[in-house]
């Protein structure tokens, strides 16, 4: 009995033709397989069943039913799509894969809008393993891409250095379209992803864009790649990464903190005969802030000033009037 047993496993492994099921004496229970398949790892239970499949149909389409019973292994998440493409040409760009379930375009609830993404749902696993093979698609302009929707809005492809393969083109001409962008820096390398960038409201090109090739290498090359003329314009090629879409705003040491300054129309002089017609503008006060290298001490808003004490001076009531032998000027006794 054990010879048979080990003369069945032999030509599974050897890929014999096997006898018919009905024809084999049940060798174990469902109890005690289950008990000698639970404690082995994912990868050989993927080995196990997969060779088994391969030499009994019914098995094979016990697997397929399975995993295309979970839509989460069918659905799939489709990011970057052009503002007028439709429900109905996002399907027509994935049915070459196979039968689609259902498919739409997200639009915004409030101005009725797209939102640059959908979803597409296939009828079986397979058809959307074969679409994400695949994960780059031209439609309607755009690159799109698309990975699993269960693994939410990250690409299936996103690695550690995808921040060494993204890149910003800047300085494209309004009538650079994703394919001529695409086309100009394919020469360098596979691309991933990537499409200029369309303003959603008036659908217009903004002047920029992105291309994430699949190697490091490709991405070295393009921004080392002295010819950079497109559209007959010089373009900006760089990392991704170093885009920050916004001019920084200069900020003040932490120590320093502005004082707001007062500035008047002028300072009048006056005279015996009345305003003289100049004016005296005052200078703008200035804070430099970048030759500062580390924050200054604190200081007192105001210097201290000295003190001084003068002696109190009261008229008596037998005191003479004042004299003004002071150079005209009166003055009177100190208090006693």
């Amino acid at each position: 009995m054990e010879d048979m047993k080990k003369r069945k496993l032999d030509d599974i492994e050897h890929g014999q033709t096997l006898p018919n099921l009905n024809d084999m004496v049940p060798v174990s229970t469902v109890e005690e397989l289950r008990g000698l398949l639970d404690p082995l790892a994912k990868s050989q239970l993927v080995d196990l069943l997969a060779r088994a499949g391969s030499h009994y149909p019914s098995i094979a389409e016990e697997i397929k039913s399975v995993a295309s019973a979970d839509p989460a292994l069918r659905k799939l998440f489709v990011r970057g799509l052009a503002w007028n493409t439709t429900s109905e040409t996002l399907c027509a760009a994935f049915q070459e894969h196979g039968e689609i379930e259902e498919g739409a375009v997200i639009y915004d609830k409030s101005t009725g809008k797209s939102r640059g993404y959908g979803f597409v749902t296939y009828k079986d696993m397979e058809s959307a393993q074969r679409a994400l093979k695949a994960p780059s698609k031209m439609i309607d302009g755009r690159m799109a891409v698309c990975n699993l929707a269960s693994e939410g809005l990250t690409s299936t492809s996103a690695t550690p250095d995808q921040a060494q393969r993204k890149l910003y083109i800047g300085g494209l001409s309004p009538e650079t379209t994703s394919e001529i962008l695409l086309s100009f820096f394919g020469r360098h390398g596979e691309i991933e992803e990537g499409s200029v960038a369309y303003d959603k409201e008036t659908n217009k090109s903004r002047g920029f864009g992105f291309v994430t090739y699949k190697t490091v290498e490709a991405a070295k090359k393009a921004i080392d790649d002295p010819q950079k003329m497109l559209g007959g314009r010089n373009i900006t090629v760089k990392l991704a990464d170093n885009y920050k879409g916004k001019v920084a705003q200069p900020q003040l040491p932490a120590a320093v903190v502005p004082v707001p300054v007062h500035i008047t129309a002028g300072y009048q002089q006056t005279g015996a005969g009345g305003p003289v017609g100049y004016t005296y503008p005052q200078p703008m006060a200035t804070y430099p802030t970048a030759s500062y290298t580390s924050p200054p001490t604190a200081a007192a808003p105001y210097l201290a000033q000295p003190q001084y004490s003068y002696p109190h001076y009261a008229i008596k009531k037998d005191t003479p009037p004042p004299q003004t032998a002071l150079g005209g000027y009166p003055y009177y006794m100190p208090k006693q």
